[in-house]
């Protein structure tokens, strides 16, 4: 069974701008993030878990986790999060926030955009689509 982390993007106030960081890292080889602990669920994590980034209060984008990591530094060990460049962005669920990472059930993890443009478009009824930021603060009140 499937599970994901949730952490919070600091410093990054966008997509696009977490986009353009992680473009620029690339050129020096694989993506990997650290932290201080090593998931425990490793095994589910591997089996297509992703990391679902937190930025400005919302989660809004996942990467998908390929491999974990052992890192040594003056400090100890590390796990590093060895991520896919594929930045997959997702409908916006507000999360407060917290330190370091958290585990995510796949069932409460947030839909990807695509699947919902892609259910939205079979749907000859639609009379429009909402914001990202409006279906956020819907979901938030409890009305979606």
């Amino acid at each position: 069974m499937t599970v994901h982390l949730v952490k919070v993007c600091v410093g990054v106030t966008s997509v696009d701008q977490l986009r353009s960081l992680q473009q620029r890292r690339l050129i020096a080889g694989p993506l990997c993030h650290v932290t201080k602990q090593r998931p425990q669920r490793d095994a589910e994590l591997l089996d297509g878990g992703s990391l679902y980034w937190i930025i400005k209060g919302h989660v809004a984008v996942r990467q998908r986790i390929t491999e974990l990591e052992r890192l040594y530094d003056g400090e100890g060990e590390k796990c590093g999060l060895i991520l896919d460049p594929e930045l997959v962005e997702t409908e916006l669920f507000s999360r407060k926030p917290h330190q370091g990472w958290r585990y995510l059930e796949a069932e409460d993890a947030p839909r990807d955009l695509r699947d919902i443009v892609e259910e939205a478009g079979e749907d000859e009824d639609s009379e429009g689509e909402l914001s990202p930021e409006m279906a956020a603060e819907l979901r938030e009140l409890g009305l979606i």
